[in-house]
């Protein structure tokens, strides 16, 4: 087959790279400059294991290409891939389907014969239609399927999700879309992926319904924790005893921070509108959202009491600033209020992050000093705040971190460390949801006093 994606951004470059490495023929049309210019070069603007090798053993196989533009990219091509961003609109929520349209406008016009139009984007329901009938009305001279495969890809294992799926959705109307992308996805559903093929609107509507009930189960386990905290439970046995049931499963329990990311965040929003606008409210998944946004809004003071009531005049560092391990995105990361919170309440604060150094720069003026490495951060700190669970950081040791300290409080928002092997070394750990005997808020006068000392031991 040959394939063109539009969009060379984290869904297109994986979608490319994956349906190249089947033996398809593929174009990325990437019309952003400098993205454009690093692809080409070979250089890869996102952070996702695996994908740097891939893309550049497909291109060395000649499979895979980058081009500026539609010119020449769509000649002879089987089907076409929309891969570019659906982000919020700004003001009411609603997915924004200005890249879209726009996308389909360019591809009428350079379409020169008969092709499937398949939407990887996350869309709302009912955009399938409405690109269907633009291109009918545009190209009434040629025969345009449209069908929606949305993805599934979990940023830092998305390799793995594409090429090992849980299923793979299609949504189409006509016979010649469905056998297209069935030809297409031959190499996956040979190994025994299930392809599930719906209607367009089902297809999309997927999607939505996927990212939301993970996002409520993310909720759901964050207020368990809470619980766990006032009635001395442990979530790490709740969580145990209710992924043991497999009717829920223990994927998506770990209590935390709150989600973020690109797509929880807007696909929730999005599918309160959606169904806000059919007449059929989600409350569940408005609550989900409000619970998420008060989660956040609360994590400052969440820090201040574990530091006594104030957190003015400390030494903090930050550890993880990434809304997930393995990616360098930063969107809608809970580590940024936290941060901008801290600078507020009078702290100086040091921060590291594997992969998103360089993204997080951007949030911050000169407020925030960025570290190439754990240890350089957590030298001097009176506080160590634990907001992304990094495999570096689950290896960091407590005799270490001792030593490198001048404080020894952790407030630990991904349960990442053992509370007793900390305590051990005379940390307070405050963690999310452990028993009360395991959280212990460090008095701010003994953190001042620890601090007045200089009792770091580099």
């Amino acid at each position: 087959m040959k394939i063109a994606v539009i969009g060379g951004g984290y869904v297109g470059l994986v979608t490319g790279a994956c349906l190249a490495n089947f033996g398809h023929g593929v174009t990325i049309v990437e019309g952003d400059p400098t993205r454009y210019a690093m692809l080409a070069s070979g250089k890869i603007p996102i952070h996702e294991p695996g994908l740097e090798e891939l893309v550049a053993l497909q291109c060395e196989k000649r499979l895979l290409s980058f081009a500026p533009d539609l010119r020449g990219a769509l000649e002879g091509v089987d089907a076409v891939f929309l891969a570019v961003g659906t982000p919020s609109r700004r003001g009411d929520g609603h997915a924004d389907l200005t890249y879209i349209f726009a996308a389909v406008r360019q591809v009428a016009a350079a379409l020169t014969a008969p092709a499937v139009l398949v939407t990887k984007s996350t869309v709302p329901v009912g955009t399938g239609r409405r690109i269907a009938n633009l291109m009918q009305e545009l190209r009434p001279d040629l025969a345009i399927d449209v069908a929606s495969n949305p993805e599934f890809l979990r940023e830092g294992k998305a390799l793995l999700d594409f090429m090992r799926p849980d299923r793979i959705v299609v949504g189409c109307a006509g016979g010649h879309a469905r056998a297209l992308l069935e030809a297409i996805y031959a190499p996956l559903t040979a190994r025994g992926a299930k392809l599930l093929v719906t209607g367009i609107e089902t297809a999309e509507l997927i999607k939505y319904a996927a990212n939301s009930f993970l996002a409520m189960k993310i909720s759901f386990i964050n207020e368990m924790a809470d619980i766990c905290e006032r009635v001395a439970a442990d979530v790490a046995d709740l969580v145990q005893g209710l992924g043991l049931d497999s009717r829920i499963g223990a994927q998506f329990l770990q209590p935390g921070p709150g989600f973020g990311g690109s797509c929880f965040p807007k696909d929730t929003e999005a599918l309160a509108r959606i169904a806000q606008d059919a007449g059929a409210p989600s409350r569940l998944v408005e609550s989900t959202i409000a619970a998420n946004s008060a989660r956040k809004a609360g994590l400052g003071a969440r820090i201040n009491q574990a530091c006594g009531g104030s957190v003015a005049g400390l030494k903090i560092a930050v550890l993880g600033l990434t809304f997930k391990p393995d990616t360098d995105d930063l969107r809608d990361s809970p580590a940024l209020p936290v941060m901008h919170r801290m600078v507020e309440d009078g702290a100086t604060v040091h921060a590291y992050d594997p992969q998103g150094m360089e993204q997080a720069r951007l949030y911050f003026d000169d407020n925030v000093s960025f570290h190439d490495s754990a240890k350089a951060a957590l030298l001097g700190a009176d506080v160590a705040i634990i907001m992304t669970e990094w495999a570096e950081f689950q290896r960091l040791s407590a005799r270490d971190m001792h030593q490198w300290m001048r404080g020894h409080c952790i407030i630990d928002m991904r349960n990442v460390f053992e509370p007793s092997a900390f305590q051990a070394e005379g940390f307070s750990v405050t963690g999310i949801g452990r028993p009360w005997s395991a959280i212990q808020a460090r008095p701010l006068a003994e953190i001042r006093s620890t601090r007045e000392t200089g009792s770091q031991r580099s």
